[in-house]
């Protein structure tokens, strides 16, 4: 399985820079203008490519598993007056579709992935402006809590992507600014079409930044907000001063023509079915003793290394293979071990690391429920979807689940069940906010039944009779009605299931994160494929050749 990797470390970085100074980081963007991630353009005046967000993602990650001491993160242009020009237009102008749209699903999980790094890690992210920021790049601030602009009489802030490009600001822009800024509608509308941008002191009465400083008070001025943030911070592992650590070692990883394998995940592609069966496996030992077993083990944790690989598998499955549509998810283990593991991640959810490893495995649950691919749960004897585990099947579109034991091939197995914890109730919730049984339950009054049923061994009639399955089947049935739903999901149109899917995930109450990913990208995605957009003689085709777009005034 070739295509895009997204493994990198800070000493293989071409655009980043990584600083630590004590309890406050400093993560410099000066992007290598020969260093885009396929040929056919410069990433010139510091803008940026799924490359360099690889690496700021990767850089994320580290700051949150390998800096327990960081407690403030400044972002900040590494070139001598520009922070970020945005997403390069001529990647986007020359990438298909599919590129095009996975681009930005990335670089939003990133600023959402930088957000919560703020909100759950105590590492409060300062964006310094010091050049100008515009699109793309003004969004990566917007993506940080605190925004301090150098006021050089020429540095601006602006969103130019719907007078310039004739497209949305697609990371988060629009819904940033109201949502999380409070900016007033009309001054967004005003910002939003105002390709210059604003400077200075307007830019501070609008709520755009949170500070601005002149050239020479600049460096000061942002020392000062990081230096407050940091003593803010409430990052428990800093308040001793000797926490330490854990290294993200390079995933063990073997990579063939239709397969993949870690060690806790195994992946076979079916290309004439377009389908990829992913198998989660169960750990092997018990849980190591208490947080020191925890921190020794590192990365080979065995929930740690899990969600690493999913991570990486659902990102390579998502870029590289676009034409394998559905996607199985199946677990193989004991249900006692993931129990285990599932109440040592709740005992101990006050250590650092444990509550690293729960806010690692909730986000890449949220990358999979925004994933523009089918998801079916197949739940038959071996499986252990406890715990931990069950969020997975939840996170899918269709449960099915095998009623007892396949007769002519095992018959002395122990039939599936299902196992609901405490965690599942809470402990990792979606992008609205609740967790998946609340979302799967939502506005009915008889849903969270299963509530009661915490720590039971649920078998198939149980499951079904709680709402927890689609379909519980016995052996004679359960291989036909599968087949079936698959190879039928395998006939449907790509570009509606993606509408389905992404409709009826998101239900419950609205976030920002919502409106990110179900409102903002699903317009941002029909934008791309218009010809104002994308055609001969659209915005995205013609920037920078001197001749203004033709735009089909009607309006759809």
């Amino acid at each position: 399985m070739t295509g895009v990797a997204f493994d990198t470390a800070p000493d293989r970085y071409r655009h980043w820079r990584l600083a630590i100074d004590g309890a406050v980081a400093t993560l410099s963007l000066a992007v290598a203008e020969d260093g885009g991630l396929v040929p056919g353009y410069s990433l010139k005046l510091n803008s940026y490519d799924l490359g360099v967000d690889i690496e700021l993602y990767d850089a994320v990650q580290r700051l949150r598993f390998e800096h327990p001491e960081v407690r403030a993160v400044v972002l900040t242009g590494g070139l001598d007056r520009m922070f970020c020009a945005g997403a390069n237009i001529r990647m986007l102008a020359q990438s298909s579709h599919g590129w095009k749209v996975n681009f930005c699903k990335f670089t939003n999980e990133t600023r959402c992935g930088i957000e919560d790094a703020t909100r759950h890690s105590g590492q409060t992210w300062i964006a310094a402006v010091n050049g100008p920021a515009a699109g793309g790049g003004y969004e990566l601030a917007l993506a940080c809590e605190h925004i301090v602009l150098v006021d050089d009489g020429s540095t601006t802030v602006s969103l130019p992507e719907v007078p310039l490009l004739g497209v949305l600001p697609g990371t988060g822009g629009l819904t940033r600014l109201t949502d999380k800024r409070h900016v007033r509608r009309d001054r967004a509308d005003v910002f939003a079409a105002k390709a210059e941008g604003f400077r200075g002191t307007t830019a501070l009465e609008w709520g755009l930044v949170d500070g601005i400083a002149s050239p020479a008070r600049f460096p000061a001025e942002v020392a000062r907000v990081a230096n407050q943030a940091a003593a803010r911070s409430a990052r428990a592992a800093t308040r001793s001063g000797d926490a330490k650590g854990i290294a993200l070692t390079p995933l063990a990883r073997v990579e063939e023509a239709d397969a993949l394998r870690y060690p806790y995940l195994t992946i076979a592609i079916d290309r004439a079915e377009r389908r990829a069966d992913i198998t989660i496996l169960g750990p092997a030992d018990a849980p190591p003793s208490g947080a020191e077993g925890v921190h020794a083990q590192g990365a080979d944790y065995w929930p740690l290394a899990l969600t690493r690989a999913l991570d990486d598998a659902v990102l390579r499955l998502r870029t590289n293979e676009p034409d394998i549509g559905t996607w199985t998810l199946r677990t193989n283990g004991r249900v006692d071990a993931v129990l285990a593991y599932d109440a040592q991640l709740t005992d101990l959810a006050d250590d650092w690391l444990v509550h690293e490893i729960r806010h690692y495995y909730k986000r890449t649950l949220k990358r999979l429920d925004v994933t523009s691919r089918s998801l079916f749960a197949v739940i038959e004897p071996g499986s252990c979807f406890a715990g931990l585990l069950l969020e997975t099947a939840l996170a899918c579109d269709r449960q099915y689940m095998l009623d007892g034991i396949y007769e002519d091939v095992d018959p002395d197995a122990e039939p599936a069940t299902l196992v609901v914890t405490p965690a599942n109730l809470a402990a990792w919730p979606t992008a609205n906010g609740l967790s998946r049984l609340a979302t799967r339950f939502w506005g009915r009054e008889d849903g969270m039944e299963v509530a009661s049923r915490v720590g039971e061994r649920l078998d198939a009639a149980a499951a079904a009779e709680l709402g927890l399955v689609t379909y519980a089947l016995d052996d004679l049935d359960f291989e036909d009605e599968l087949r079936l739903a698959l190879q039928e999901r395998a006939s449907l149109s790509p570009d509606a299931l993606t509408g389905l899917e992404a409709n009826l995930r998101f239900a419950g109450p609205e976030t920002m994160e919502t409106k990110i990913f179900g409102r903002l990208t699903a317009w941002q995605n029909w934008v791309f494929v218009r010809p104002n957009a994308s055609g001969p003689d659209g915005a995205l085709s013609r920037y920078g050749s001197g001749v203004p777009a033709e735009f089909d005034h009607r309006r759809v």
